[in-house]
């Protein structure tokens, strides 16, 4: 028998990717409502009362105020919400499987799973097993920067570039106010934020992001032997050579993928490391880690769609 699953804003991008990848599915049955009423809270505390699972794909506010409304309406719905509200709250479940022993099992059990963001899964997944490992303190000095195809930045910044409103590559987030800093700092396990400049290419999607590190000699090493300790065996994060990503990082090389590679590159005189994170913003960035959080949700192959 097929699941039964409501996305509560598939007309966005990430809601869009997550719909191509299930409808394809005999295993997964979408429930739609008439488009005229999806912001209509009735028909839509509807559709969660007929789902098994319903995935948040919303504003902050929106995905607060429809959680709160279904708790209300005493709905026993599991949800995945995609936005930022709820990724360090300690009532949901954090939906990176890979982040830690036991956080599978905590992804399957859980009534709330919060989707991870796209730089926040490329900072975590290179910071934390080496906080856990003892490679790095948790107060060690780290900055983060790295470029994102503009699908990261929602409707309002697609509808810019694919306008011409804007021309060419930018930085932003120089204030160090970038929405994900206080998600990594949580899931990295780390004292203090890291400081953090993101930048837009002038490209649809992919990303890639480069940690900053200043380790002891024979660091670079330790840092990578924890890396790939943690990830051995992992379907969807690998730990890659050097090579891979020299002379030049490729952001766009995994596109279409829910695969995320880090790679350990370092200067053996100085000391200085940096671990580089690719993945597909709209993939293991989003709209894929959604789909493996919904198969780890209903028991089915964590793989399925992927």
């Amino acid at each position: 028998m097929a699941r039964k699953v409501f996305i509560d804003g598939d007309v966005g991008t990430t809601g869009l990717q997550i719909r191509e990848r299930l409808e394809k599915r005999a295993d997964i049955s979408l429930i739609r409502i008439d488009p005229a009423l999806r912001k209509d809270n009735a028909a839509r505390l509807a559709a969660f009362a007929e789902a098994e699972v319903a995935i948040l794909c919303l504003p902050d506010a929106a995905s607060k105020d429809i959680a709160t409304a279904a708790a209300a309406a005493g709905l026993k719905t599991r949800l995945i919400d995609a936005s930022t509200a709820f990724r360090v709250a300690p009532d949901w479940a954090y939906g990176f499987a890979e982040l830690a022993q036991g956080q599978r099992d905590a992804i399957r059990s859980a009534a709330r799973v919060s989707n991870p963001g796209c730089w926040a899964t490329c900072a975590i997944s290179a910071l934390r097993p080496l906080v856990d490992a003892g490679v790095i303190a948790a107060d060690a000095p780290i900055a983060l920067s790295g470029v994102s195809g503009y699908s990261g930045g929602g409707k309002s910044m697609i509808e810019e570039f694919e306008t011409g409103t804007v021309d060419g590559a930018f930085l932003y987030g120089t204030a160090q106010n970038q929405k994900h800093l206080p998600e990594i700092a949580a899931h990295a396990r780390l004292a203090r934020q890291p400081l953090f400049v993101p930048a837009v290419g002038d490209y649809a999607q992919g990303m890639a992001m480069a940690v900053a590190l200043q380790l002891p000699p024979g660091g670079a090493a330790a840092a990578e032997a924890a890396l790939r300790a943690h990830y051995a065996g992992e379907t969807f994060v690998s730990v890659v050579d050097a090579a891979r990503h020299q002379p030049r990082v490729m952001p766009q090389v995994l596109n279409g993928t829910n695969r995320l590679e880090l790679s350990v590159q370092a200067n053996p005189e100085t000391g200085a490391t940096t671990l580089v994170a690719v993945l597909d913003n709209l993939g293991k960035g989003s709209s894929g880690a959604a789909v493996q959080n919904l198969n780890l949700m209903l028991g089915l192959d964590e793989g399925a769609g992927l």
